[in-house]
């Protein structure tokens, strides 16, 4: 989403929101994430030992990697150590944690020392970065040759609302998109950027891209009602000033009294790029 891995100078209440975010993320989205999964441990015959997640969050992609690929070492990535905290948490949770490595880096920063990779994988995290082409370039120079590259990313934070609330002025969801996007073509000029021809330029062979158009429909498991309120927290805060009073008030109005949570007309809307990518 179009936060998703964003924290440099968020307070701690706002990271734990944004970690609580991205673990409602997974369990709502988890089966989109499992074929993603699978779809790298076909490419990579199973083989890969060296695996690292950039940009990792709460662990959700570094978990999925490492049980899916049971011979492997994980090295997770992130600047913000809360974020780190809860993989060794989940990471012992699960007996993972003798595989799975943490290591708090800023990519802005430098790079990390790192082993070669056999696969690296960036999920909803290089749409932050200031210099993407030198980061592309260290990824390239950390993969050993064969190694692949799979780079996620989203357009925008999911939809989830009708039209028609019932409440206030139809579209409202749409309305606080479009003032979303404005606000973040200058804030996060590289979200909804095709990575395909970077990718390339920094001496990648892109071997497939895919498009992800998810939309998952009622009845829905609870999290979906919480993954909503959520989002549309984070939206609410990142549009402050930036909507109209009558929109506001029915935003506010939707979230602060939990009403979210019991619409049964709540839809999960997401499209998802993800493009492999190989060291030659």
């Amino acid at each position: 989403m179009a936060d998703h891995h964003h924290h440099r100078h968020e307070p701690a209440h706002d990271t734990d929101a944004l970690a609580d975010m991205l673990d409602l993320d997974a369990e709502v989205l988890r089966d989109h994430l499992d074929g993603l999964v699978e779809w790298l441990h076909e490419r990579t015959g199973g083989r890969a030992r060296r695996i690292l997640d950039l940009g990792c969050g709460t662990g959700t992609g570094a978990l999925a990697l490492a049980t899916r690929f049971p011979d492997a070492e994980v090295t997770a990535v992130d600047m913000a150590e809360p974020m780190l905290h809860r993989v060794r948490a989940k990471a012992r949770a699960h007996g993972l944690d003798g595989r799975i490595h943490t290591r708090q880096a800023d990519l802005d920063a430098g790079w990390p020392a790192l082993a070669p990779m056999d696969l690296v994988w960036a999920s909803a995290s290089l749409h932050h970065v200031a210099e993407p082409d030198r980061v592309l370039a260290d990824v390239l120079a950390t993969l050993r040759p064969g190694g692949v590259f799979a780079v996620a990313e989203l357009e925008a934070i999911p939809t989830f609302l009708p039209d028609d609330l019932g409440v206030g002025r139809p579209g409202l969801e749409a309305r606080c998109h479009a003032a979303l996007r404005e606000g973040l073509s200058h804030e996060v000029p590289l979200l909804g950027s095709d990575w395909g021809p970077r990718l390339a330029r920094a001496g990648f062979t892109v071997e497939a891209e895919r498009v992800f158009r998810i939309e998952l429909t009622p009845p829905l498991p609870a999290a979906a009602g919480r993954y909503a309120q959520a989002c549309l927290r984070r939206l609410r805060t990142g549009l402050d000033g930036r909507l109209d009073a009558q929109d506001r008030d029915t935003l506010d109005t939707l979230l602060d009294s939990d009403a979210i949570l019991s619409r049964t007309d709540l839809t999960v809307r997401t499209t998802r790029t993800v493009w492999l990518a190989v060291r030659p």
